[in-house]
């Protein structure tokens, strides 16, 4: 018979019924109860339980905040995305010329291909209302065609060139027409850029189409802003400048070397005319180069294969262009094509010309010229003849040949003889200008 025990004042008690305390597994009257017993300190079942969904909880509710915010961070940066879409648009200035272009535009030609070739006339306007871009003091009214570039992208997009028209080249500018459709007389042996000046960009595709026989696609209008944009969207563009340029009429000081320029160094590089020979044919060749090194950048560092690049690029660009491309997602398409096509088969050339006798400082289009026209009509790559006079998009700044694996595509139906002439010396270039034409053109050799 269990023996009550022994209160704490040393009497007797009445005896207690067996005690259980919750969370023991020991009576608390049994012989073991009078041992030192350890204590636990876990929770009991029931607190272990409530902790547990306590923990769950905790966990959901995170859960539920991370999703949350990661959908709130989704949507708000697609509406970011979408807004920013929407403003780059509407910063960019179209304009459908199409009425201004008249009923007796050329017929393009239909040719084989999975796609139908392009044809864009680039212009460059010479407007200086902007910070630092009147680098040479022009004063007048109007703006002109500073430059006139012919793009040309193949039906199979597997080669593009441009040809490019000096400026001071006599043209005669056929009738042109205002936005309100009033005639503007057309003018003989007149410069060049002087259809820009009188009728706009409408007039040069006007006088483009007639002197060539080109039907023109699309249009793009930059000016001196948009081309330093254009630059330093890039962190700058590698060229190699010979020796020291000082222009100190227009306030122009480069130094010699290889290196990579931008914002009013690369405006300056491409503008001023006391390098080489100091004529506009030459300067227009350093643009070609540059513009080829542009290209080169940009493949290079993928930025046509980013939608995302390739927006952030045209965004430095849309307050300073005018086209007649709807918006950015077409001009993006556009860039996109150039991926395919190995740097190689991207080049630059000058229309064939020589110095006018009627007019002194102009230049005049040889006859050579219809055989460029015609190869655009017909969708052919470059003959030799005209390849050997080019600049290309893998050349090195240097003067040195292609990048390795950048072979040339050749065509079947070209005769790989016509028009060989002597090289002039080209180091390890197959194509291309001769060190002395890079020399008069003030490239590095």
């Amino acid at each position: 018979m269990l023996q009550p025990p022994a209160s704490h004042n040393g009497r007797n008690s009445r005896a207690q019924p067996p005690q259980f305390q919750p969370g023991d597994d020991t009576l608390t009257d049994s012989p073991e109860a009078s041992k030192p017993q350890a204590r636990r300190v876990t929770g009991s079942v029931t607190n272990k339980t409530v902790a547990g969904k306590r923990r769950r909880r905790q966990r959901h509710t995170v859960a539920k905040v991370i999703t949350a915010t990661l959908l709130v961070l989704a949507v708000g940066t697609a509406a970011s995305v979408v807004l920013a879409y929407n403003h780059w648009n509407s910063n960019l200035d179209v304009k459908d010329l199409t009425p201004q272009l008249g009923t007796d535009r050329p017929v393009k030609k239909k040719v084989e291909g999975p796609k139908e070739p392009m044809n864009i006339l680039v212009m460059g306007s010479d407007s200086r209302d902007c910070q630092g871009c009147n680098i040479d003091g022009l004063t007048g009214d109007g703006e002109r065609s500073d430059t006139t570039i012919m793009l040309h992208l193949s039906a199979d997009r597997k080669r593009a060139y441009g040809i490019s028209i000096p400026r001071d080249t006599l043209a005669d500018r056929p009738t042109c027409f205002e936005e309100d459709g009033a005639e503007i007389p057309g003018a003989q042996d007149v410069i060049w850029n002087d259809a820009y000046a009188v009728g706009g960009p409408a007039c040069t595709i006007r006088q483009f189409e007639k002197t060539t026989g080109i039907r023109i696609d699309n249009y793009v209008v930059i000016d001196f802003q948009g081309f330093k944009d254009m630059v330093n969207a890039l962190d700058g563009v590698e060229v190699c400048i010979p020796e020291d340029i000082n222009d100190p009429e227009h306030g122009i000081t480069l130094k010699a070397g290889t290196r990579e320029i931008r914002d009013q160094e690369a405006l300056s590089y491409v503008r001023v005319r006391h390098v080489g020979d100091g004529t506009d044919p030459q300067r227009i060749r350093r643009q070609q180069a540059f513009m080829a090194a542009m290209i080169n950048k940009a493949i290079s560092a993928g930025m046509l294969v980013r939608p995302d690049r390739m927006l952030s690029f045209l965004n430095a660009v849309t307050g300073s262009i005018q086209t007649d491309y709807a918006n950015l997602g077409e001009l993006s398409e556009l860039g996109e094509s150039f991926q395919g096509i190995g740097l190689d088969n991207i080049k630059f050339v000058t229309a064939p010309w020589v110095y006018s006798t009627a007019q002194v400082g102009r230049v005049e289009l040889t006859p050579e010229a219809e055989l460029l026209w015609q190869l655009v009509i017909d969708d052919k790559q470059l003959t030799p003849q005209f390849a050997e006079q080019s600049i290309s998009a893998a050349d090195d700044p240097e003067g040195g040949g292609s990048s390795p694996g950048e072979a040339p595509e050749t065509d079947a139906t070209d005769d790989p003889t016509d028009g060989a002439t002597d090289d002039g010396g080209k180091k390890d270039r197959d194509e291309g200008l001769s060190d002395d034409a890079r020399e008069s053109a003030g490239l590095c050799t």
